[in-house]
């Protein structure tokens, strides 16, 4: 029996508000639960907006509403060039996490793998904190990959 990738996949479509400032008063998205997901894809679509950036981290957390949270590290991917399909390579970063590019019409992906996660922690969040005040349209998706339990519709990543 083949599967198709979205059998693999659950995609969220907003969890984290598309705005035309999206990074003034420090952007966090939804806290998303790892448990059926072998990693999650948060991808940062940058419009308009040449100056602006933030400093992107992940954090694990203990449960849906973050009572604990801890910054962990995690890998991201950038296409930071206004033409075509032309990705960097991948680059693992510490829990400091980093600096997104001045620029417009630009995308990072930030993926973060269960075994990235605090100690017993299952859940899982995004922090952009805007580092240039200057106003940046865009917003994030996010895509549970590696489902632990493949199956036609893949179960909610928020609880």
């Amino acid at each position: 029996m083949s599967t198709s990738v979205l059998s693999d996949m659950n995609v969220m479509s907003h969890p984290a508000t598309s705005a035309a400032d999206m990074f003034n008063g420090n952007l966090t998205t939804d806290v998303l639960n790892m448990t059926n997901y072998g990693s999650i894809v948060f991808v940062l679509q940058k419009g308009a907006g040449a100056v602006g950036t933030a400093t992107i981290t992940v954090e694990s957390c203990d449960d849906t509403s973050a009572t604990t949270s801890t910054a962990v590290g995690f890998t991201y991917q950038a296409s930071t060039v206004d033409a075509g399909n032309t990705w960097a390579a991948a680059v693992e970063v510490g829990a400091a996490g980093f600096t997104t590019t001045a620029g417009a019409n630009q995308a990072y992906l930030i993926e973060i793998r269960d075994d990235q996660l605090s100690g017993t922690d299952g859940y899982v969040r995004a922090v952009f904190t805007e580092t240039a005040n200057a106003a940046v349209e865009g917003g994030v998706v996010s895509i549970g990959r590696n489902a632990k339990y493949p199956q036609g519709i893949q179960k909610e990543m928020i609880t």
